[in-house]
Formats: C-alpha cells, sequence, structure tokens
C-alpha cells in the first residue's frame, strides 16, 4: 500500500530533522518497503501552540515521506516517529485503494501548489 507520513519536528535544527527521516527510511527499507518521495517543507507556524515536555512550541519543521510498505511497516514508522521526543506531531495516511491506476495519479509532493 502507498502510504504519506507528515511529521513536525522541533524548529531547532535541520539535522534532527534528517536523521528522523533517515530512522524512518531505515525502518521501511529494512522491512521490504519502497520509499516514494521525500519532502522538506521547511518550518512553519502551527495552527496552535503546542506543550510537549514542558516546552511550548508555536513554530515546526515540517517533513512529508510517501512509501509503499506493508501495514507492519506503517505501523512501525508511526511507533518510531510517535515515541521521538524530537517530534511535536506525526501522522499517516494511506493513499489510494492498491490499484495500479489509482496510484499512477499521485506524483511528487506538492507543497506550493493549491490544487
Amino acid at each position: 500500500m502507498l502510504y504519506e507520513t507528515i511529521g513536525i519536528v522541533r524548529p531547532n535544527s535541520i539535522h534532527e530533522v534528517k536523521e528522523l527521516v533517515l530512522a524512518a527510511g531505515q525502518t521501511i527499507l529494512r522491512q521490504g518497503g519502497v520509499i516514494r518521495d521525500v519532502a522538506n517543507w521547511g518550518i512553519f507556524h502551527l495552527p496552535r501552540t503546542v506543550s510537549l515536555h514542558q516546552t511550548r512550541y508555536s513554530k515546526g519543521h515540517y517533513f512529508v515521506l510517501r512509501y509503499d510498505a506493508s501495514v507492519a511497516t506503517h505501523q512501525a514508522v508511526t511507533s518510531t516517529l510517535r515515541l521521538d521526543p524530537r517530534v511535536i506531531r506525526s501522522g499517516g495516511v494511506k493513499l489510494g485503494d492498491g490499484k495500479l491506476a489509482t496510484l499512477s495519479k499521485f506524483g511528487r509532493i506538492k507543497w506550493d501548489e493549491m490544487e
């Protein structure tokens, strides 16, 4: 199945984002998945202030990871991101219905265009 995971990381350092994406990517590849696209959206204001680990965040560094993997792999990636203290929020969705005709419609991850 094709999945898309969006993560919001503390806006302190780009190295933290790279480490998290690398860890998630290694989990996907180790379990036989395929990474389709990675996008670094940069730092944006959060919709509302988030309190996490006795710190308040009003900005976050966003990244998007699109990959083909099994359900167990998707759960492992989600668990990895949610347990990491550097992650403010993360969420994942399944894209399409698993049929090739539907999946071929998903291209690159767009962040600067409205559809």
